[in-house]
């Protein structure tokens, strides 16, 4: 397959997002609803667990598939399967489907490392659970997690298609959580309380 189609073949993969195609079936657009954002975190906040797993399983398919596919097509170019993991991240972000509006890319990021690096996505597990557990904040989890991939890379002597990809995707996760950031930093972004264990142990 030719380079051009397998990256557009990916990015409307990710163009396909999970909580906005189960939301038609439901009758709701999320992206209405709680803090706007098409992605599993809200989908979870706001309509449950059930129709978050959904997401969530939608997301992180469609950037497996988009991986698998730049492997199993893309011949020896290197490089190709990480373009067509950003290709599909991208698409998550910008889907052309829903008028551009989409979640913020980190569970098709996950899908395609499952299929490009596992390691990666063992790291960036552990060090979310690690920030969500101390501070309650999701999106700083994330940011955080994706920011692994870049000592990860460099400490496994990654080759400079896995590095460009680790460096471009800890950027990427926080210009798509800046209002999280912005919130964080003027007091007023929601914890997710549940998840704190360590101020429970404390109490």
């Amino acid at each position: 397959m030719p380079i051009v189609l397998i990256l557009l073949v990916a990015y409307l993969l990710g163009s396909l997002s999970g909580s906005l195609l189960l939301g038609k079936l439901r009758g709701v657009d999320i992206r209405q609803l709680g803090s706007g954002n098409a992605g599993g975190t809200n989908a979870l906040r706001t309509q449950g667990w059930k129709f978050a797993l959904g997401t969530v399983l939608v997301d992180v398919g469609k950037g497996a598939l988009a991986a698998w596919l730049a492997l199993r097509f893309g011949g020896d170019v290197g490089w190709l399967p990480y373009a067509a993991a950003a290709a599909a991240v991208l698409g998550h972000v910008y889907p052309v489907f829903h008028g551009f509006r989409g979640g913020k890319g980190a569970g098709t990021l996950v899908g395609a490392l499952l299929v490009l690096w596992p390691l990666g996505v063992l790291v960036m597990i552990g060090a979310w659970l690690l920030v969500l557990v101390a501070s309650g904040y999701v999106g700083l989890s994330t940011v955080l997690a994706g920011a692994t991939l870049v000592p990860l890379a460099l400490a496994t002597g990654a080759g400079p298609a896995r590095l460009v990809f680790a460096i471009a995707v800890a950027l990427f996760l926080v210009f798509t959580h800046r209002s999280n950031l912005a919130r964080l930093r003027a007091g007023t972004e929601p914890r997710f309380e549940r998840a704190r264990l360590l101020r429970r142990s404390r109490a």
